[in-house]
C-alpha cells in the first residue's frame, strides 16, 4: 500500500497538538509535529509521540470481549454485546428502575468530540441521572466559583496583550491544560519565552520549583494546602493599599467592603507564619500583580485538588476583578469561538438565568450521601463507590466505563474496586484491558483516535485565538471496534429511548455517520462543518471578529466580592488550627504532580523507557532522605490518616523539607505494594471520601495530603541505583 503522511491532530490530552502522521500498510508508524499548525507550530509531546504505539500495538483491543463463566474472555461481535448489555439493562431498569444505570466518563471520553453529548442525552433518554465523569473529581472548583463570583460578558484579558499573570499550582510545560489567560498549554515554552521578551512578568505559586517556576520572575513556594490563605492576604494587601480598579469595581461589582472586612485578619505576619512565605515576597507578588495594567490568573490540579478549593479559585476570580482585568465595551474579543453558537458578548456579569446548564449547581438531583446534589449535569464521582455498594431503591447495579479507569482514577480504590465487583453489569469502553476493564463483564473495543473524524470542540472556548482543526479518520478501523457514542445509540435503539441533539433527535434504526452527528450536536457553528472538514490541518478563522457589547438593556447584574458563604468559609479558614497534624506525628504533606511521560493512567505501557522503571516516586527533599537514612532508590512507607502505600524514595532538590509529590493514577488491578517497583504506588490509597470533602463538588482532598513516613520493613538492602 505503499507510505504516506495525513495531517491529524492528537487526542492523548486536550492540548490537541497538530500532528503529520506516515501511514504504512495502513498503519500510522509514527507522528511528527505541524510545523505549519499556528497554535503548536510543529511540537508534541514524548506521550503524543507514541500514539502510534496505542493505536497499533500489542496491548491494543480489536474485539469486544465477553467475561466467561471462569472468569476468562471470549471475543463476541461488538453487536452481539450490546444485545445481551441491552437485555440486562432492561431487566435492572424494570425491576429496579432507571437510576440503577449509570456511567463513568473518563479522559478519553473527552478527547472525542461527541462521547460526552451523547452520554448526557443517552441519560436523559433513559431517566437516569446517574451520570458521572472526571469533570467532578480533578477541578470541579473552578466552575462552581466561577458561578458563584460571576462571569463577565467580555471575558478576560489574554495572555498575548498581558503584562503580568498569577500561575497557581500549575505547570503547563507538562499538563498540557491551561484556560484563558494563563501560560498555554500547546508549545508551552516557545510561547513563555516569546511573551518574557516582550516584557510579561510571571508570579508562579508553588511548593515544587517546577519547569514553569523556574521561568518565572517572582516564585512563591507556600507550604502545601495554604494556597487560600496566601491568596486571601494579597487581596488584603491590594485593597488596603488602594492598588485596585476602583471605577471598574463601583460600577460593575458588589460586595467590596464585605470581602474587606472577611479578609481583614489575614494580615502579613499570619499569612506569612501560615503560609511559611517571607512576608516581602508577598508584598512583592501582590504589588506587581496589581501594577499590570494588563494580565490574569489561572490554577490546576495543584490548587483545585488542595484544601479549600473552591474559596481558592473565588479568591483568584476576586483578584482579577480587583484589578479590572476584564475587556471592556468595544475591545476585540479574542476568541468568539469557531464551533459556539453565536452569544451576547455584553460589558457587564452575565444573569445567572443566561449561564450555560455545565455551570449549574446546587439544584440538582439528591445523592443519597453526604447531602450532594447534582452538578453539571451529573452526579458527584466522589460518592460513586458509595451509590453502588449502599442497598436501597436507588442503588446503581449496572455501569458503564467510557474510556476512564475508575479503579485507579477515583480516590479511596479499594472501596472502588468492591463496587466493581459487586455490580450486576460491568462494561467498559475501552482500547485496552485497563484495571477497570479486567474487572468488566464486557469489554467493548473502542476505535482509536486516527480511525474516526473529530473536531477541537472541548478547547474551542478555551483558545486565545479563533482556531479549529478539523481531523478526518487517516486508518480503517481495526476489528469489530466502535465509537464510545455508537455504543449509547446501539443501546438507546435496542431500549426504545430517545436521544435528543441540539439539532434534532437520532434515528437509532439509521444511526448517523461521525459528521452527521457533529451537525446534530453542534447546528450553529460559526464556521460551517463543512468548510472545516474541507480545511487541511487547524487554521485560525481570522474573519470571526467579535466586540464586546454594551451592557443589555434592563439587565442588572453584578460581579460578587462576597456572594453567601464566601465570609463564612474565611472565618473557618482562619480558625484552623494548621500546626495540628504535626502534634499528631504527621511530618509531612504530600502534593500531587505530572509526570512528562504518563497521563493519569495512560501510557504505562507505551514502550519507550519510563525514567523511573513504570513507578512514580516519592520525591523528597535530600535532607529529608539524609535525616532518616534513606537513599534513592529505597522502598518508604506514607501513612496518612486514611491508610497507607509503600513508594519508591526519590531526592529531587526542587521541593523544600517537609513536602512530599508524587503522580496520581498508578498502580496495578490488585493495588498490591509489592509490586511499586514495576507499577507504582495509588496515592488514592491515603483518601477517603467520606473526609475533608468539598461541600458542593463532594470532592475529596486530594493534595496536601498530612502524611508521615519510614522506611519500609520490606527494603532489607537498598533498592539499587538513584534513578537517571
Amino acid at each position: 500500500m505503499g507510505s504516506e503522511e495525513r495531517r491529524t491532530y492528537c487526542r492523548l490530552c486536550t492540548a490537541y497538538c497538530a500532528l503529520w502522521a506516515r501511514i504504512e500498510n495502513g498503519r500510522v508508524v509514527s507522528v511528527r509535529g505541524d510545523a505549519d499548525d499556528p497554535i503548536s507550530g510543529g511540537y508534541t509531546c514524548g506521550k503524543g509521540r507514541q500514539t502510534p504505539h496505542q493505536a497499533h500495538g500489542p496491548e491494543r483491543l480489536s474485539h469486544t470481549l465477553k467475561r466467561m463463566p471462569d472468569g476468562s474472555f471470549s471475543r463476541i461481535p461488538t453487536q452481539e454485546a450490546l444485545d445481551e448489555i441491552a437485555e440486562t439493562m432492561r431487566r435492572l431498569i424494570e425491576n429496579h428502575g432507571p437510576h440503577s444505570i449509570a456511567s463513568f466518563s473518563g479522559t478519553a471520553a473527552f478527547s472525542n468530540s461527541a462521547t460526552l453529548p451523547v452520554v448526557r442525552a443517552w441519560h436523559r433518554g433513559i431517566g437516569s441521572p446517574s451520570n458521572y465523569s472526571t469533570l467532578t473529581i480533578d477541578q470541579p472548583a473552578k466552575m462552581v466559583a466561577a458561578a458563584r463570583h460571576g462571569i463577565w460578558g467580555g471575558g478576560g484579558h489574554d495572555f498575548e496583550s498581558a503584562d503580568v499573570i498569577l500561575v497557581l499550582g500549575l505547570n503547563p510545560i507538562v499538563s498540557g491544560l491551561t484556560l484563558p489567560g494563563g501560560v498555554p498549554g500547546t508549545n508551552s515554552i516557545r510561547r513563555l519565552e516569546n511573551a518574557r521578551g516582550r516584557g510579561l512578568k510571571i508570579i508562579c505559586i508553588d511548593p515544587r520549583r517546577s519547569e514553569l517556576a523556574r521561568r518565572s520572575d517572582i516564585h512563591l513556594q507556600p507550604r502545601p494546602g495554604e494556597d487560600a490563605t496566601l491568596l486571601a492576604g494579597m487581596v488584603r494587601l491590594i485593597i488596603e493599599e488602594q492598588r485596585f480598579d476602583a471605577a471598574f469595581c463601583a460600577e460593575n461589582s458588589e460586595g467590596l467592603e464585605e470581602l474587606h472586612e472577611a479578609v481583614a485578619p489575614f494580615d502579613l505576619d499570619y499569612v506569612s507564619a501560615r503560609s511559611r512565605i517571607p512576608a516581602e515576597q508577598i508584598v512583592e507578588a501582590a504589588r506587581l500583580f496589581a501594577t499590570g495594567p494588563r494580565g490574569g490568573t489561572s490554577s490546576g490540579t495543584g490548587a483545585d485538588m488542595s484544601a479549600h478549593p473552591r474559596l481558592t479559585a473565588h479568591l483568584l476570580y476576586c483578584l482579577n476583578t480587583l484589578c479590572g482585568r476584564h475587556n471592556r465595551e468595544g475591545d476585540r474579543i479574542p476568541n468568539p469561538g469557531v464551533l459556539s453558537a453565536p452569544l451576547p458578548r455584553p460589558a457587564q456579569a452575565i444573569p445567572q438565568e443566561l449561564l450555560p446548564p455545565l455551570l449549574s449547581h446546587g439544584d440538582g438531583p439528591e445523592s443519597r450521601f453526604r447531602g450532594l446534589r447534582g452538578l453539571f449535569e451529573e452526579m458527584p464521582s466522589a460518592t460513586l463507590a458509595d451509590e453502588i455498594l449502599a442497598p436501597g431503591t436507588q442503588q446503581i447495579r449496572a455501569l458503564i466505563s467510557v474510556g476512564a479507569n475508575p479503579l485507579l482514577s477515583l480516590p479511596n480504590p479499594l472501596e472502588m474496586g468492591k463496587a466493581l465487583d459487586s455490580l450486576q453489569l460491568r462494561v467498559a469502553i475501552d482500547i485496552a484491558l485497563s484495571p477497570t476493564a479486567r474487572r468488566s463483564d464486557y469489554v467493548i473495543a473502542a476505535r482509536h483516535a486516527f480511525e474516526r473524524d473529530d473536531v477541537t470542540e472541548f478547547m474551542d472556548p478555551f483558545y486565545e485565538v479563533p482556531y479549529a482543526h478539523y481531523a478526518p479518520a487517516i486508518v480503517e478501523t481495526e476489528g469489530d471496534a466502535v465509537e464510545d457514542w455508537e455504543v449509547f445509540i446501539g443501546l438507546a435503539g435496542r431500549l426504545g429511548t430517545p436521544i435528543e441533539c441540539p439539532g434534532g433527535s437520532i434515528d437509532a434504526s439509521n444511526p448517523p455517520n461521525k459528521f452527521e452527528l457533529l451537525k446534530l450536536l453542534f447546528p450553529a457553528t460559526r464556521i460551517p462543518l463543512e468548510r472545516l472538514r474541507e480545511a487541511s490541518g487547524g487554521r485560525i478563522y481570522d474573519e470571526l471578529e467579535l466586540r464586546v457589547s454594551p451592557p443589555l438593556p434592563g439587565v442588572d447584574a453584578y460581579l460578587q466580592f462576597a456572594p453567601r458563604g464566601i465570609a463564612e468559609e474565611l472565618r473557618e479558614l482562619h480558625a484552623e488550627r494548621f500546626d495540628e497534624e504535626i502534634d499528631l506525628g504527621y511530618t509531612h504533606r504530600l502534593i500531587s504532580r505530572r509526570l512528562p511521560d504518563v497521563l493519569n493512567t495512560v501510557g504505562h505501557d507505551f514502550p519507550t523507557e519510563h525514567p523511573y522503571g513504570g513507578t512514580n516516586p516519592a520525591f523528597l527533599n535530600p535532607a529529608d532522605l539524609e535525616a532518616r537514612g534513606l537513599e534513592s532508590g529505597d522502598l518508604i512507607e506514607i501513612e496518612s490518616r486514611h491508610g497507607q502505600i509503600r513508594a519508591v524514595v526519590e531526592a529531587s532538590d526542587d521541593l523544600p523539607s517537609g513536602v512530599i509529590s508524587m503522580s496520581h493514577g498508578f498502580g496495578d488491578e490488585q493495588l498490591l505494594p509489592e509490586n511499586v517497583r514495576r507499577s507504582g504506588s495509588n496515592t488514592g490509597l491515603l483518601i477517603a471520601n467520606d473526609a475533608n470533602y468539598d461541600a458542593i463538588t463532594g470532592m475529596p482532598q486530594l493534595s496536601a495530603i498530612p502524611v508521615r513516613i519510614h522506611a519500609s520493613p520490606q527494603a532489607a538492602t537498598r533498592g539499587g541505583e538513584p534513578f537517571p
